[in-house]
């Protein structure tokens, strides 16, 4: 699907808007076409054109408080498996108020939006101790062969890292001990598989989030 194919639907669907008497602000607009076509460009597997000369985290632009306030308030969401961001997305586009975070919409906007990542979010991890972000099934993350032998920073076993993709996530343990351990399944871009035990414990410095 060309460019001007996917515009064309677009307007299509927001002309049916209008003539069902139910118009988008300009706003809301904006924010259907660029939800809409980042997401039919990765599910075919296509490359979404980005900047990587701009290597600022967007999150510096934050005051410290509305950095805090932004990492509890995706903590919350994703803790109820709620993705932070489609969260907002429905706020925005229902005209709704988004509590505590009203500040993005109405300090940063659309743009600065658009360009938080899970790395950025990861981060600022420190400043709420542990992942704001939960891996779920495509995720795309990077891991390192310190997973599968044994690694130096220098010398003829180095540390490097490989792109993969999350295909399952499950939790091992029982209520009764109290204690429950992550188990990630990974997919390279090969096509082989492997499974990483304590993804958020032991085996956490062995992988991030992709760029």
């Amino acid at each position: 699907m060309t460019g001007p194919e996917l515009d064309a639907i677009l307007q299509a669907a927001l002309s049916q808007c209008e003539a069902a008497d139910c118009p988008l602000s300009e706003e809301q607009q904006q924010i259907v076409k660029r939800v809409l076509k980042t997401s039919i460009l990765n599910s075919a597997g296509l490359i979404v054109e980005i900047d990587d000369t701009d290597t600022e985290n967007p999150l510096d632009r934050l005051t410290p408080d509305e950095r805090q306030t932004l990492l509890e308030f995706v903590r919350q969401q994703e803790s109820q498996n709620q993705p932070w961001k489609i969260t907002l997305l429905n706020d925005w586009l229902q005209g709704r108020e988004s509590g505590a975070v009203q500040f993005i919409r109405e300090r940063y906007g659309m743009q600065w939006f658009d360009r938080v990542k899970p790395v950025h979010l990861a981060g600022y991890e420190d400043a709420v101790q542990g992942d704001v972000l939960k891996l779920k099934v495509g995720d795309r993350i990077e891991v390192t062969n310190g997973l599968w032998e044994w690694v130096q920073e220098s010398g003829p076993c180095s540390r490097e890292w490989f792109p993969c993709t999350v295909v399952s996530v499950r939790e091992l343990g029982s209520d009764m001990q109290r204690q429950r351990r992550t188990s990630c399944v990974i997919r390279f871009d090969s096509g082989a598989e492997y499974e990483i035990q304590g993804i958020y414990d032991w085996n956490r410095p062995n992988w991030r989030w992709m760029p």
